[in-house]
């Protein structure tokens, strides 16, 4: 143990022995020594998505003024980008790659007695680092990225370390809620959405039910989005677009255009799930080099020709369909974008999808709504249902999508049209494939983290945690 870990356990002792041990009851204390770490890690984990949040717009910023001003440049920085960013992946932490929502999604799976030890290959403060470093590079280089799945694994990390360094003799929440509590606190923080964190956990991160870790849950989210909103304040991720929520005969519409865009995003996520078993054909260091400068030179002819609405998070273009009314959008755009987000994902560097998912349901939304002659006051409706749907057939979670797209922009009247938007949506994606993207990433990564070494655990650790959550 470090001195920086042993000063920090005995802050926590003295902390338990001469202030909570004076004012509660043993009952009372147990339940505020073992809530104390998700306090503190949930404050952590809203801090951090805030920074790096402001560290991608930042990034963002930089690769859409470089473009513009040197547009040639794309053809040497685009493929560099993609080269640094997969280096500092494969050279130091190898599962920082992608997204980071099935890393945790493995890491719950493999937090019982007989794995432990072993989520540090998944969930270290190093692959946090990594995570964070290696995404910022391939955004400044045009990567089309977002960063929602990485922050919910940084988050993750950061509860995984904080439930580590408990004291000897404190009562012990196990691994899993560590986790599960990370995950949701790390999507809360990231979009801004508390609903859609709790959802996400019932959704995506764990089959069980919901009343193991209801408080845990509920707490970190809580204390992550307040800590985000106290910087930011009570902003909305995609503000107030104005929504007609119509029924009818535009119902019809939104069925149709669920379906069709859940499929294309299950055709993206079959897509990606391919490009990743093709290229481990590369066995070499040179032929992975190799594979990963040609996504960037791929990318960069895009860019080149298209401009800065072929990179970045898309965010600056949902915001341009849904508030200025540009309904001009090239029909190549959807296209382009698909591909970025192809050739992105599937350099080995960290980047999400949740983001860039909205933005090309957006896209395919706009262009929906033109061919099928939609009312302008219909347009943004769908938009919004696009966005839902096509997320939907990427990552399998109707309500998680339909939640989260909610909340960014507080058009409750819609709520029903964008629920239904999920559930046609999972219908057309599971005729693509029946088992959902992050599934079979999360199966890679479990059977990736067995072959790995165990670390030791911390000795006061017990061998299986099983305290209640709280209730």
């Amino acid at each position: 143990m470090t001195n920086k870990t042993s000063r920090y356990t005995q802050v926590l002792a003295w902390l338990d022995q001469h202030i909570i041990k004076r004012l509660y009851t043993e009952q009372v204390r147990r339940i505020i020594l073992q809530s104390l770490p998700f306090w503190v890690a949930s404050l952590l984990a809203g801090l951090t998505a805030v920074g790096y949040e402001e560290l991608f717009v930042w990034a963002e910023q930089i690769s859409f003024a470089w473009i513009r001003a040197q547009p040639l440049l794309v053809f040497i920085l685009i493929p560099v980008a993609f080269v640094v960013a997969w280096l500092l992946v494969a050279r130091l932490a190898p599962a920082a790659r992608g997204s980071g929502i099935p890393q945790v999604m493995a890491g719950i799976e493999l937090s019982n007695p007989v794995h432990h030890g072993r989520t540090a290959y998944l969930l270290s403060l190093r692959v946090a680092f990594v995570k964070l470093l290696s995404s910022a590079v391939l955004l400044i280089g045009g990567g089309v990225i977002g960063r929602e799945g990485p922050t919910i694994q940084i988050s993750a990390a950061i509860f995984r370390a904080i439930n580590r360094l408990q004291p000897a003799g404190w009562p012990q929440l196990s691994r899993q809620i560590a986790l599960v509590t990370g995950g949701a606190a790390g999507l809360a923080a990231a979009f801004n959405t508390p609903l859609g964190g709790i959802v996400f956990v019932v959704e995506e991160l764990t089959q069980t039910h919901i009343t193991r870790f209801r408080t845990a849950v509920f707490t970190a989210v809580i204390i992550a989005g307040m800590t985000a909103q106290a910087i930011q304040g009570p902003y909305l991720y995609l503000g107030f677009p104005r929504v007609t929520a119509s029924t009818g005969w535009a119902l019809g519409i939104v069925v149709l255009v669920s379906m069709f865009c859940g499929f294309a995003g299950a055709v993206l996520a079959k897509s990606l799930l391919w490009l990743n078993t093709y290229r481990r054909q590369f066995r070499t260091r040179a032929g992975q080099m190799g594979w990963v400068a040609g996504c960037g030179l791929l990318l960069a002819v895009m860019a080149y020709f298209v401009g800065t609405d072929a990179v970045g998070t898309g965010k600056p273009i949902i915001n341009r369909l849904l508030f200025q009314n540009d309904h001009l959008t090239p029909w190549y755009l959807f296209p382009i974008r698909f591909a970025g987000m192809a050739l992105s994902y599937s350099s080995g560097a960290a980047g999400g999808i949740f983001a860039t998912s909205l933005s090309a349901g957006a896209i395919l939304g706009d262009g929906l709504a033109r061919l099928a002659r939609v009312t302008p006051s219909d347009t943004n409706l769908i938009i919004l249902v696009s966005m839902v749907s096509f997320l939907t057939g990427v990552v399998r979670s109707p309500f998680t999508a339909a939640i989260l797209v909610l909340e960014m922009t507080d058009r409750h009247s819609a709520i029903f049209q964008l629920l239904l938007g999920g559930l046609m949506a999972q219908g057309a994606a599971s005729l693509v494939d029946p088992v959902s993207f992050y599934e079979h990433l999360k199966s890679g990564f479990v059977r990736e983290t067995l072959a790995q070494p165990a670390r030791k655990e911390p000795a006061h650790r017990k061998a299986d945690e099983k305290q209640p959550d709280l209730t």
